[in-house]
């Protein structure tokens, strides 16, 4: 999928009019001097996104002209940061007029005062320029009275300042890129796992997706489109790449492969960045006689491909990878063994493969090696999930509201050791009875999305500024 664009953001710092010429003439110049060079210096830590900045706000001008370019520049959030004391004008008409978007705002502590008293002008001057804790004391008062919503308040260094602001930002800009995003439904919710369902119009009105729609006959009519030369091709290039467990029949691979790129094709010409394949829907089983095995298919990276029509584990996919830019796995636990704390999981059907660290083997399909599909057992991409830490997330829909549950776990070194699906073996930070009782106890489904490192302070923020249930697992 393409990666989480650079973040937008709105930069708000609030100073009063009736000090800016104090301190003519000393050393460090005027008040409003030192708040140009304090902005620019602050300016310079968003190196990481876009900083949208109107100057310093002083007066009610002054603050409806940065209401006015926020907007028009579709900022992705506000950060909001008093330089010193202010008359709340400003920021009382920024709260009420401002549209709803993120808002961060933050109290930046300094290393030293500045000053040691206030007896000279000069330090005078400094005192009052040092005066952000009083601004944003007063401007809390506010902020609570408004009760806009998607607003995070924090407080320290300017390192552990701008550190959230990066994380807060990232969530910021998922938000804003969910409401212009497609997701693909192929062609169906799973019949078997009602838990799973999703209702497509708080998806579109709550998250933002719109969800197409996507059949059968449409595979079907772009499988039939596909040259031959360019299936070849990328059953050769697949072949090439990954060694192969056992006899592979290569016309049944050939079927899987030529599905493949169908599937990612319909997927693409519907505008989809995400497609939600039921891939043990029985329409799909008699008319293709297969379920597609090859996606992402060779020098392809611009779609994701989830199994058994779980529309909600397909969002926490898409969510994971933009957060953290890493490859996806989607997996359900399968059991415990208690010997060694340890659960396997995995997932049968469509699967990325091509996931960093672990290892993929070509291999027959054996789930469905002796049923009397057209290509049964056809090859797939047997994947094993690689070691290390991992974040391991859930999303579904309970009562009108979606809740996402995370945890981190670490991924073990092993060996392929479940046919049929790529899988791994996992070890959860605490015991696994107790993880899996946490997880039932919040009422979840069997499926969830996977990725390298820890990302759960992002899925937090995701979490609130979507206004989901939050839950880590710990």
């Amino acid at each position: 999928m393409k990666p989480l664009r650079c973040s937008k953001i709105g930069i708000l710092f609030l100073s009063p009019p009736r000090f800016r010429s104090l301190g003519e003439g000393t050393e460090n110049g005027t008040y409003q001097q030192r708040k140009e060079a304090e902005a620019t210096r602050l300016l310079s830590r968003f190196d990481f996104a876009e900083p949208v900045f109107p100057g310093v706000v002083y007066t009610r001008e002054d603050v409806l002209k940065a209401i006015r370019l926020f907007e028009s520049e579709d900022v992705d959030m506000v950060f909001a940061h008093f330089l010193s004391w202010s008359d709340d004008f400003a920021w009382i008409r920024f709260l009420r007029d401002m549209k709803p978007v993120p808002l961060l705002y933050a109290y930046i502590t300094r290393e030293e005062p500045g000053f040691e008293d206030s007896l000279t002008e000069e330090r005078f001057v400094e005192f009052l320029s040092a005066g952000g804790l009083v601004g944003t004391l007063e401007g809390s008062g506010s902020l609570t009275r408004v009760n806009r919503p998607m607003v995070k308040r924090i407080a320290g260094s300017i390192d552990s300042v701008m550190e959230e602001t990066k994380v807060f930002a990232k969530a910021a800009c998922l938000r804003s890129e969910l409401s212009k995003v497609s997701f693909g439904l192929l062609p169906s919710y799973n019949e078997a796992m009602w838990s799973t369902y999703v209702d497509p119009y708080d998806l579109f009105m709550k998250v933002g997706p719109e969800l197409r729609f996507l059949t059968i006959a449409s595979l079907e009519e772009e499988i039939e489109a596909i040259p031959v030369e360019e299936t070849q091709k990328a059953m050769e290039r697949i072949l090439d790449q990954y060694e192969t467990y056992g006899e592979i029949n290569r016309e049944k691979m050939f079927a899987s492969v030529e599905a493949s790129i169908a599937m990612e094709n319909v997927a693409r010409k519907a505008g989809t960045e995400l497609l939600v394949l039921n891939d043990i829907d029985q329409v799909l089983m008699r008319r293709i006689g297969l379920r597609p095995g090859f996606a992402p298919c060779p020098g392809t990276d611009d779609l994701m491909v989830v199994p058994e029509g779980d529309l909600g584990c397909g969002l926490a996919c898409y969510i994971l990878q933009k957060i953290s830019g890493n490859h996806v796995n989607f997996i359900e636990p399968f059991h415990v063994d208690k010997r060694n704390n340890t659960f396997a999981a995995g997932h049968a059907g469509p699967h990325d493969y091509t996931t960093l660290g672990g290892k993929t083997i070509i291999s027959t399909d054996a789930r469905f090696a002796g049923s009397g599909l057209k290509h049964a057992g056809a090859p797939f991409a047997w994947h094993l999930i690689g070691p290390g830490e991992k974040t391991m997330v859930h999303i579904s829909q309970c009562g009108g509201r979606f809740k996402l549950a995370c945890a981190v776990v670490d991924s073990l070194e092993t060996t392929h050791f479940l046919a049929g699906y790529s899988h791994g073996l996992f070890r959860s930070r605490i015991p696994a009875e107790e993880f899996f009782l946490k997880l039932i106890q919040v009422g979840v489904t069997q499926h969830y999305g996977l990725a390298d490192g820890n990302w759960i302070s992002h899925l937090r923020e995701v979490a609130g500024l979507l206004d989901f249930d939050f839950t880590e697992i710990r």
